[in-house]
């Protein structure tokens, strides 16, 4: 369904290593908590390819956002890998985008340091569950080299997609001024606050244009989702 045509390439034994393998039986829970016999949930062939090919823990990103989506079909998905480079170390950081009928999903799983030297890698993951009609603004970029050249429907080079649902702000600061060059007097500061509780950058140098393409794609669904007046 998403994920361009890196998601075509079907691997079973990605899906089944991931997901399909039979869990231990966990004992039994008290009657008030039960929920009855059911199918072990799974995430979309799809999906479990795309956390496959990020190489980054894809059985712990298929975990996070299981959890998260509490049984509700998705509708569309993005998978976002970004590494860094933090002095002498190699960070990764994996945002997992997933839109269902009702919510918007944000799941991240972070590198961090071990907490011991020459101790085992740590990998933090945390995830956000954002109701559609929470969701203020869905921001788009296009970054386009040649526009002269561009043609309908084409990749832009680049594409920035921020999400904003009102639990983080930027605040952008700097020294106020009159007007004059040479005045002195100190004048305060003056700022811009932007929302910016999600932002992803997704560049056609670095990641390929199918990934742009797929960025633009989910961006679409987003935004047709939240086009519903808020209650």
């Amino acid at each position: 369904m998403w994920g361009g045509d890196g998601a075509g390439r079907r691997r079973s034994e990605a899906v089944e290593g991931v997901l399909g393998s039979a869990q231990p039986s966990a004992p039994a829970a008290p009657a008030w908590r039960s929920e009855g016999p059911r199918e072990p949930e799974r995430l979309p062939d799809e999906l479990v390819v795309e956390l496959e090919q990020t190489g980054y823990y894809p059985q712990l990103l298929a975990d996070v956002v299981l959890q998260s989506l509490a049984g509700e079909p998705l509708v569309d998905a993005l998978v976002h890998l970004e590494t860094t480079f933090d002095a002498d170390a190699v960070r990764r950081h994996v945002t997992v985008l997933a839109l269902t009928a009702t919510r918007l999903v944000t799941a991240h799983v972070d590198d961090h340091d071990p907490p011991e030297t020459g101790g085992a890698p740590v990998a933090v993951a945390s995830s956000e569950s954002v109701p559609l009609h929470d969701v203020r603004s869905v921001v788009v970029g296009h970054r386009v080299t040649a526009p002269e050249r561009h043609r309908p429907g084409a990749a832009p080079q680049e594409l920035t997609l921020t999400v904003a649902w009102g639990t983080l702000s930027r605040l952008d600061v700097e020294p106020a001024t009159c007007g004059d060059p040479e005045c002195e007097a100190d004048h305060g500061y003056t700022g811009t606050m932007t929302a910016d509780d999600v932002s992803l950058r997704i560049s056609a140098d670095a990641e390929g244009e199918a990934a742009v393409l797929a960025a633009r794609r989910f961006a679409r669904s987003l935004t047709r989702a939240t086009r519903a007046p808020r209650p």
